[in-house]
């Protein structure tokens, strides 16, 4: 007999990790246990080896994109589903490139949430439909689209300053120098040819709201397979 998958679900505000917690034990066939910090829930990745991890990247002590790679560098192949209320295609597109195999929205339907969790078990790629359709409009049209040659490093740093954040909390919420952050801060500039600060907090914000187009098409949430 198999053994029941075992989910480790790394969220730091109460009511929504208890609410997670009961939707997947309800479904059923799941083993769930949780973790309220980034760091205690790499203490548990390493000690009990999860099947996969639902991870939020909004975390206080250092979570986001580097707190993503400290999962997947402690333990290689690890299935990581991002579970966040950041939308923004750059913030999706940095978690993909980083090894997530999921992202779903804290604002999608709970059957969105039990539908990642099957397909990345099952060893695919799952986007849900805002998040799809966000990503779709940033790939699908790069000539329109300045964020093409950023790095994953400053795309972070780009999605946040993007939910208002200044540069110190951007730093600290990623777990970087306040230092590292303008230096980022700095060659994003440079490479968008942005002559302010106030330019490309300016265009952060832009850029994550800016809507999908009507020409990309309705439909459910998108699962991609992961290929051979």
């Amino acid at each position: 007999m198999s053994k029941t998958p075992l989910i480790l679900l790394i969220e730091d505000h109460p009511i929504v990790r208890a609410g997670c917690r009961r939707l997947l034990e309800e479904r059923g066939g799941i083993r769930v246990t949780e973790a309220e910090t980034a760091a205690e829930g790499l203490r548990i990745c390493r000690e009990i080896g999860p099947d996969l991890v639902m991870l939020d990247l909004g975390l206080g002590d250092g979570g986001g994109l580097a707190g993503l790679r400290r999962l997947l560098t402690a333990a290689p192949g690890l299935k990581v589903l991002i579970f966040s209320m950041h939308e923004e295609p750059v913030m999706v597109a940095g978690a993909l490139e980083a090894g997530a195999r999921g992202y779903v929205s804290k604002n999608d339907d709970p059957a969105a949430l039990l539908e990642a969790v099957d397909q990345v078990g099952a060893g695919e790629v799952y986007l849900s439909r805002p998040v799809a359709q966000k990503l779709a409009l940033m790939n699908l049209r790069p000539g329109q689209s300045p964020l093409r040659g950023l790095s994953a490093r400053e795309r972070e740093v780009l999605a946040q300053l993007s939910t208002g954040q200044s540069l110190a909390e951007v730093a600290a919420q990623i777990g970087i120098s306040y230092r590292t952050a303008a230096a980022v801060a700095a060659q994003i500039r440079a490479k968008l040819n942005l002559p302010s600060m106030a330019a490309l907090i300016r265009l952060a914000v832009e850029q994550a709201s800016a809507a999908p187009s009507d020409d990309l098409g309705a439909g459910g949430q998108r699962s991609v397979p992961s290929g051979p």
